[in-house]
């Protein structure tokens, strides 16, 4: 299921997928694939999404 919480908090900071990705050290087709639901990050990467784009990275693992 596709995570439009995720996006909109990457717009919301002006960011592009590629550039999201260069900040917390992961490839965009990674960062993609956050975003669309198919993968969850582990937690080290789920910190540094959220630390960027300010939420609480647990949201990632909430149902």
């Amino acid at each position: 299921m596709k995570r439009e919480w995720l996006i909109a908090f990457r717009k919301a900071k002006g960011l592009t997928q590629k550039e999201l990705a260069e900040a917390i050290g992961v490839s965009q087709i990674s960062l993609s694939t956050y975003e669309q639901g198919i993968r969850t990050p582990k937690p080290q990467v789920a910190k540094k999404i959220a630390r960027v784009l300010g939420f609480e990275w647990t949201k990632f693992y909430e149902d």
